[in-house]
């Protein structure tokens, strides 16, 4: 500790003129450093707004092509002047009718089928044809989205009164649609081999009766053709495609590059695997992709020419 000063009687006295005066000069001092400060002191920080992400160019949808020209995703491309190019991450292989008689599920106990892809309409009616099983004209079909509802017209006779679908596309709208009848059918789910659905979890809470039925599997595609291709922006659809661009890009790095998800479970492991999550379907007004697709270029074009 630094000691104090003693100062003795007789010199005290005059040593205090002195003191006053260093007092002064420090205040005089002081009040000019204070002056500098505020003259040299930064201007109030302006409001920083988020700049909107890069220009979209080119856009990988890691589905497969669609089979028509009528698919939105062609019309978006015309629309923005941008390359959209198909490639799917996931692959899907049927099993076998030897590997669902495993299964020990008899279609014919049950009054209602719940489709929510294309891949569970074909494969459903693969595995009745392979074991020449002979479906009710009593039987219902409940649909994730009316798309999906008009393709059973490849293998049924399309009647509206055993045909329903969500009104939106959404799980939640097809959920509402079955909660009307949950008390009235035998349900049938066709799953792949790959975990519990939403429409799974909500039947299994509300004791709705019903058999899941796992007719395909799905795998990691090989990707490699893509290594030297660059895209401004991926659309994902499926857990299972994020860990197929991990298995063949284990360097990836997403950087400037836009990510958008399909469903809940996508966005969740886009966000585990330490990407930035930049566009979500489903959502308000767009129930599906090509819709907030649509709805994202849309609203980027208009920040970027603020």
């Amino acid at each position: 500790m630094m000691s104090k000063e003693v100062v003795a009687p007789k010199a005290k006295k005059a040593a205090e003129p002195k003191a006053k005066e260093v007092v002064q000069k420090v205040k005089k001092v002081a009040a000019k450093e204070s002056k500098n400060e505020k003259e040299i002191a930064p201007a109030k920080e302006k409001e920083v707004k988020a700049e909107p992400l890069k220009e979209v160019h080119t856009v990988l949808v890691t589905l497969p092509k669609p089979e028509t020209e009528k698919s939105p995703y062609f019309d978006i491309a015309r629309k923005y002047n941008i390359l959209i190019e198909f490639f799917p991450f996931v692959k899907v292989e049927g099993i076998s009718g030897r590997d669902f008689k495993k299964q020990k599920l008899d279609i014919a106990e049950h009054t209602a089928i719940i489709f929510t892809s294309r891949n569970a309409v074909e494969h459903f009616f693969r595995i009745c044809e392979e074991m020449k099983v002979k479906i009710s004209q009593e039987m219902k079909y409940f649909c994730i989205s009316e798309a999906i509802a008009l393709y059973l017209q490849k293998y049924i006779l399309y009647r509206k009164r055993k045909v329903f679908y969500s009104a939106d596309g959404t799980t939640e709208g097809l959920l509402e649609v079955i909660a009307k009848h949950k008390h009235q059918e035998q349900y049938i789910l066709p799953t792949a081999d790959n975990g519990k659905s939403d429409i799974n979890v909500f039947l299994t809470r509300n004791k709705i009766p019903f058999s899941e039925a796992t007719l395909y599997r799905t795998v990691s595609n090989d990707i490699t053709v893509l290594m030297k291709k660059k895209y401004d922006l991926l659309l994902f659809f499926s857990s299972l495609s994020i860990q197929t661009l991990f298995d063949y890009f284990p360097k990836f790095k997403q950087g400037d590059t836009i990510i958008g998800s399909f469903g809940p479970a996508t966005a969740k492991a886009i966000l585990d695997a330490g990407l930035r999550l930049d566009m979500n379907a489903p959502m308000p007004g767009a129930p599906s992709m090509s819709a907030a697709l649509d709805k994202f270029l849309e609203e980027n074009k208009k920040k970027r020419k603020k």
